[in-house]
């Protein structure tokens, strides 16, 4: 953490930065819950996500837990969330996506992205880039990635896991992450809130834009 100057995250620009952390992607402004979302301020859910097994960190004190039902196929859904390389056509706070590997998105993948975040008086509009690190994936059931974000005077540790099961409706989405970082524990509730708040956009989106698929090809 080396260079990193202290931080303070009550400022407009570390909100924008935390709120759009593709490790918890949202918006860059506070939304609702998404249509059949559900979440917790709780510490510690009634049971973490795994995927194959693994969780997100056990000791972290900044974590968020949320789900959707999402009215689309599941091919659909795990396409959109598994296609990383166009995120940013339907997440508008995602600048960019590269790809770290080639073939299928597999245990071992890799990608790098970035997210604005714009100026406040103490810091200058910068970006936020996250390296993120697929840990464990089962094909249409769950995911689990984890890494860095990093941007001018933030630096924060996620894990995030997702998990989709098809239900009555539709697929039931849940996603599960947790943050680390001198930057986010010296405010856990600000920083939880900012959290949730960027899970539970980046559910909506998915949603949405799963749902907008599905519609047009049945018309």
């Amino acid at each position: 953490m080396s260079g990193i100057h202290s931080f303070d995250i009550r400022g407009t620009g570390a909100r924008a930065a935390l709120f759009a952390v593709p490790l918890a992607l949202g918006l860059l402004v506070p939304t609702a819950a998404p249509a059949g979302a559900t979440g917790s301020h709780a510490s510690h859910p009634r049971k973490p996500l795994t995927c194959r097994g693994k969780g997100v960190d056990p000791d972290a004190r900044v974590r968020h837990r949320t789900e959707t039902v999402i009215n689309a196929p599941l091919r659909t859904i795990w396409k959109l969330q598994t296609d990383v390389e166009r995120w940013p056509a339907w997440q508008s706070p995602v600048e960019a996506v590269q790809r770290l590997d080639h073939g299928p998105f597999r245990k071992g993948s890799a990608f790098r992205w970035t997210t604005p975040v714009p100026p406040n008086p103490s810091t200058p509009a910068t970006s936020l880039e996250i390296t993120s690190t697929v840990r464990q994936v089962k094909d249409g059931a769950c995911l689990r990635w984890t890494g860095p974000a990093i941007g001018e005077g933030l630096r924060i540790e996620g894990v995030h896991v997702w998990t989709f099961a098809k239900v009555k409706g539709g697929v039931r989405v849940s996603t599960e992450e947790t943050h680390t970082g001198a930057q986010v524990e010296a405010d856990v509730p600000t920083a939880t809130r900012i959290l949730r708040e960027g899970l539970e956009a980046w559910l909506r989106d998915l949603k949405s834009t799963a749902e907008a698929r599905t519609h047009n090809r049945s018309h």
